[in-house]
């Protein structure tokens, strides 16, 4: 494999898709940079995924009330917040991590995302293995546009 500039007579991932003229190499152009972004568009769905399980499960969380209260109407601490030894001003303190266990139904989703993502980066990383310098830029126009268009989200700021 060489670098090329080639148009007409390409032939990319089968023959099926054989360049017949210009119009055909600029329309596989333009698909390849539809697909570039349709990659960054399941990039952001597999995240937004992520995010929907976690709120739904602070939602649950957050509707279960507490079965014994550490402090008391006299906000003295309770006897039940001193087990073991633990400090509860400290332990109070401490950042807790939480985590959710997706159900397998939930992780069909997730991993079905992952396989799309996985099987157009691929045919991506195809494309570019012809070294055609119009697929390439593509590829990268696609990959600034889909970041653009499906990564413009609300940075954390702490």
């Amino acid at each position: 494999m060489l670098w090329n500039w080639n148009t007409v007579d390409s032939c990319f991932i089968s023959s099926s898709w054989k360049i017949k003229s210009a119009g055909m190499m600029a329309g596989s152009c333009i698909g390849v940079i539809l697909l570039v972004m349709t990659l960054e568009l399941f990039r952001r769905a597999s995240k937004e995924y992520d995010r929907y399980l976690i709120r739904t499960a602070l939602a649950s969380q957050s509707s279960i009330a507490p079965s014994s209260s550490t402090y008391s109407s006299d906000n003295k601490v309770d006897s039940t917040s001193k087990t073991a030894g633990v400090d509860v001003a400290s332990a109070e303190a401490a950042p807790v991590r939480r985590s959710v266990r997706p159900t397998i139904l939930q992780q069909a989703v997730r991993a079905s995302l992952h396989m799309v993502q996985f099987t157009i980066a691929y045919f991506v990383m195809l494309l570019a293995m012809y070294y055609n310098g119009y697929l390439i830029i593509s590829i990268i126009i696609g990959a600034w546009l889909g970041s653009f268009v499906f990564s413009w989200e609300s940075l954390d700021l702490g």
